[in-house]
C-alpha cells in the first residue's frame, strides 16, 4: 500500500497540511471597492487612465494638491492617487517618492468620512509595495489608521485592518501597532463587521498574534468569545480562518482557559466530527494544545465525546492529521489521577 504524501500549504510561517492546497487566508489585496466618484470631465478620466504609461508629472500635481485648502481638491487627488497606486505597480514607488505618504497620512485623521477613506485606501494601495511599508510606518501611519478602523465608515474600517496587516509582515511593526490600541478594534471588526470586515480583521489578527504580547491583549480583548462563536456557525465561511487565529493563540493558558470557558470544547468536537478535513486537522491542533497540560480539560474532552470521531479520523486522515489524532487519542484515554474537585480546579 503507498504512502500518503499529503499536500503542504502555509500561512506567514506556519505550515500546514490537508488535502486541498489553498490557504485558509487569502491576503488583503489591494483597494476592492472600487465605486468612488470619478471627475465629472469625461477628459480628465481619461487622463487618469493613460497616466499608467506616463504619470510622473500628474502624481507630482496630485502630491500638490493632496494639501490644499479646498477639501475637493485634497478628495479628487487622494481619489486619483488611490486609482494610480492601485492599477499599476510601479507607480506605487512614484507616488511615495513624489512625497505623498506624509500629506496622505494627515488626511486619515480628517473629520470628513470620504476624505479619510480616500487616505487610507491609498495608503493601502501603496502598502502593497514592500520598499514603502518601512517609510509608511515610520511616517507615523499607525496611529491615524488605528483612529481611522474605530471612527471610520465601513470602507475605511477594512481597508485600515488591511494596511495595518501589510505593515505588521514587518516584525518591528507589530509590537507597535500592538500598543497602538488596533487590537480591540479589530477583534470589533471581526465580530460585528460585514464578511470582508470579519475576514481582513481575522487575517491581521492572526499576523499581529505571532508575537505574545498581541496575543495577551487579544484574549483581554475577548476575542475567544468571538472565535468560538464563529467556529460554531458552519454557515459563516469564517470556521477556517477563526480556528486558525484559535491554534495561534492557545499557546498561552490564558488562551486555552478562555476557550473552555466559552464553550469551546463541544464546538471544536463536532468540527472533529462533521468538518471539513482542513478544519478536522486544526481543530485537532487545538484540542492536543488545551489537553497536553490538563487532566480536567482531557476529562471534558472525553465527556463531550470526542474519541469516536478521532478514531474515525485516524483511519482517513494524512499522516499528520493521523500523529496528532493518536497523540490526543492517547492522553485521552489516560488513567484520570486525583479527586474531581482538584481536577476541576485547573478549569477555575
Amino acid at each position: 500500500m503507498g504512502t500518503e504524501s499529503p499536500t503542504n500549504y502555509s500561512y506567514m510561517g506556519h505550515n500546514f497540511s490537508d488535502d486541498s492546497s489553498s490557504s485558509a487566508f487569502s491576503d488583503c489585496n489591494s483597494d476592492r471597492s472600487g465605486e468612488f466618484q470619478t471627475a465629472p470631465s469625461q477628459t480628465r478620466r481619461f487622463l487618469i487612465a493613460c497616466a499608467t504609461e506616463n504619470s510622473d508629472d500628474l502624481i507630482h500635481q496630485l502630491v500638490r494638491d493632496l494639501t490644499s485648502c479646498s477639501i475637493d481638491e485634497q478628495k479628487q487627488a487622494a481619489m486619483e492617487i488611490r486609482l494610480l497606486a492601485k492599477n499599476k505597480a510601479e507607480n506605487r514607488v512614484k507616488i511615495a517618492k513624489a512625497g505623498a505618504i506624509k500629506p496622505l497620512i494627515s488626511l486619515i485623521s480628517s473629520q470628513d468620512l470620504q476624505l479619510q477613506e480616500y487616505g487610507v485606501t491609498a495608503i493601502l494601495n501603496l502598502s502593497l509595495c514592500d520598499e514603502n511599508k518601512d517609510v509608511i510606518a515610520s511616517s507615523g501611519a499607525v496611529k491615524p489608521l488605528v483612529k481611522a478602523l474605530n471612527t471610520g465608515n465601513s470602507t475605511a474600517k477594512e481597508n485600515a485592518a488591511c494596511a495595518l496587516l501589510r505593515l505588521s509582515q514587518l516584525e518591528e511593526n507589530k509590537g507597535i501597532i500592538g500598543r497602538s490600541g488596533a487590537i480591540p478594534l479589530l477583534v470589533n471588526l471581526l465580530e460585528n463587521g460585514a464578511f470582508r470586515g470579519k475576514k481582513d480583521a481575522c487575517t491581521a489578527l492572526y499576523s499581529l498574534c505571532s508575537v505574545k504580547e498581541n496575543k495577551v491583549r487579544a484574549i483581554k480583548s475577548g476575542i475567544m468569545r468571538v472565535l468560538v462563536e464563529l467556529m460554531a456557525d458552519f454557515e459563516s465561511n469564517m470556521v477556517d480562518k477563526a480556528a486558525y487565529v484559535a491554534s495561534l493563540l492557545v499557546s498561552v493558558p490564558e488562551a486555552r482557559a478562555a476557550v473552555v470557558v466559552e464553550g469551546g470544547i463541544p464546538v471544536l468536537v463536532e468540527i472533529v466530527e462533521v468538518g471539513t478535513q482542513r478544519q478536522k486537522e486544526i481543530a485537532v491542533a487545538i484540542l492536543l494544545q488545551i489537553c497536553e497540560e490538563s487532566v480536567a480539560y482531557r476529562t471534558m474532552v472525553a465527556r463531550e465525546g470526542a474519541i469516536p470521531p478521532l478514531v474515525a479520523l485516524s483511519q482517513s486522515g494524512t499522516i499528520r492529521v493521523k500523529q496528532k489524532v493518536e497523540k490526543l487519542i492517547e492522553l485521552l484515554r489516560q488513567p484520570r489521577s486525583g479527586n474531581l474537585a482538584a481536577r476541576m480546579s485547573e478549569v477555575s
